[in-house]
């Protein structure tokens, strides 16, 4: 089958022939029909130290999709041959604590497809049945391939209350570009996202943010102090330090800040604002398994319109402009058709 690995120990990655994975007893081979690119994915192809360290070479790599069941393990129950699907990319031991108390999300031993075993920017992907997710006939293609991202906009943003609230999100990448539609969704009054990257912003104020900020151009305070603005929530998704430390700054006392974007490990923050202004800061990291999941689901039927964040799609055998073209910051997602 063809598949897109990681070949070399430099920028870039590579299709190859590789053979269809063989399946466990309790696990699932799906044919992809769709693939989107995910900013850890871009890591890969670029190279950079994180996946130096957490990427093995040859691995197919890739973690959002849409598929349809090609053929299950002789002791799976819960799916058929030709379900649609997506799958939780989260791949959990089933034996500490966190998921023997019901909270795979915190398991420490987690390994994600597409890093730590082989993805699904392949014809064919195995996945254990566990992680399998019945995509509702409602749901377009595109936009079961970005449940993924999807999930963790959804667990940033749904982790507060946003019914009446003033949020302020800082990083309109695809994360934080769905977080407007969601915030919107919810009920947020005011949602104000910066960014340094014009046309991303655009595509905020098209996902329902009240106001994008270029803060190259004019910084968060002097664009707002005409509006009656009071941040009770806040939603790290740049991971820009800078941007970190503005939106702490800008939180009301007793604001909620979540944190998304993967900052450097030493980034150095005003405790003051933390402490003497008593804000609470939850760390995210993928989706709660499967809660998040089926709010995903259940807002998507509800209404929520994911569609202008997908701006781009490309065959499969194009991969290497579709990178280019995500590289350069002029696209939101962009999906990898198959079929």
């Amino acid at each position: 089958m063809k598949a897109i690995v990681k070949k070399e120990s430099k920028a870039g990655l590579w299709m190859q022939e590789v053979p269809i994975p063989k399946i466990g007893e309790k696990e699932v081979l799906i044919r992809v029909r769709k693939s989107a690119i995910c900013g850890t994915d871009v890591n890969i192809y670029q190279w950079y130290p994180w996946s130096q360290k957490n990427v093995a070479l040859g691995t197919v790599v890739g973690h959002e999709f849409l598929a349809e069941v090609a053929e299950v393990g002789n002791r799976v129950q819960t799916v058929r041959v030709g379900d649609r699907v997506s799958a939780e990319s989260h791949i959990v031991c089933n034996r500490c604590r966190n998921c023997l108390q019901g909270m795979k999300h915190l398991c420490p031993e987690t390994k994600v497809i597409g890093v730590h075993r082989d993805g699904c920017f392949a014809e064919y992907v195995s996945i254990p049945e566990e992680n399998i997710f019945h995509v509702s006939s409602e749901i377009p293609d595109s936009v079961a391939a970005i449940f993924d991202p999807f999930g963790n906009a959804t667990h940033t943003a749904l982790s507060f209350d946003l019914d009446g609230e003033d949020v302020l999100i800082a990083g309109a990448g695809p994360s934080g570009v769905m977080a407007c539609a969601i915030a919107k969704h919810a009920g947020a009054r005011k949602i104000v996202i910066t960014d340094v990257n014009p046309y991303r912003l655009t595509l905020a104020k098209k996902m329902g943010a009240t106001h994008a900020i270029d803060v190259s151009q004019t910084n968060l305070k002097e664009a707002l102090k005409n509006e009656n603005v009071h941040f009770t929530v806040g939603m790290e998704m740049s991971g820009n330090p800078q941007g970190l430390n503005t939106l702490l700054e800008a939180l009301e006392p007793g604001g909620n800040v979540g944190l998304l974007g993967i900052l450097p490990p030493k980034t150095l923050i005003d405790w003051d604002l933390v402490i003497f202004k008593m804000l609470k800061i939850k760390g995210i990291f993928g989706r709660e398994i499967f809660s998040t999941w089926y709010k995903m689901s259940n807002m998507l039927e509800a209404g929520l319109d994911l569609t202008p964040v997908i701006t781009h799609h490309f065959p499969i055998d194009q991969f290497n402009q579709a990178f280019e073209l995500m590289i350069s910051g002029q696209s939101g997602k962009i999906v990898l058709d198959w079929i």
